[in-house]
């Protein structure tokens, strides 16, 4: 990497867990981060930043934020947010255009989008059975992971 290139950077911060990932340029993903933040946000954004900050160094970076606890974070480091299904949809649209319809399991909710000539996106209101939270606390409770 060239001291002139300008890395970028996605961070999503979900109700479980948070998701960063830098990219260079030209959108190639040179490192990439999940952890589970346990209610922990601030630490564990501080934790993944420093991860990353051992890679990279002080390389020039853009960032944006996502996620059901990334709006909060996204002026404090002056960093661009963008809605969370917003985001997923311009990636699917971006690196799968043929997808008629894409679905995501959060940690509670789950949110569908279907590609026609309009966007329709659907998302469950009260119920987190079947997301990524109950899987989750299932895979705690029976002392497994959830893979």
């Amino acid at each position: 990497m060239q001291q002139t290139d300008i890395l970028h950077a996605g961070l999503d911060v979900g109700s479980t867990t948070i998701k960063l990932v830098v990219t260079d340029e030209n959108g190639n993903v040179l490192m990439s981060f999940y952890k589970r933040h346990f209610s922990d946000i601030r630490n564990t954004v501080a934790e993944l930043f420093k991860e990353a900050k051992e890679h990279f160094g002080n390389a020039l970076t853009t960032l944006a934020v996502a996620g059901s606890g990334g709006m909060l974070l996204a002026e404090p480091l002056g960093a661009g947010f963008i809605q969370e299904v917003v985001a997923g949809a311009e990636a699917v649209r971006h690196y799968l255009p043929d997808t008629d319809v894409a679905i995501e399991l959060g940690g509670e909710d789950a949110k569908l989008t279907f590609f026609d000539a309009s966007i329709d996106q659907r998302m469950n209101e009260t119920c987190a059975g079947g997301t990524g939270a109950f899987i989750d606390q299932m895979a705690s409770f029976l002392r497994t992971d959830p893979a």
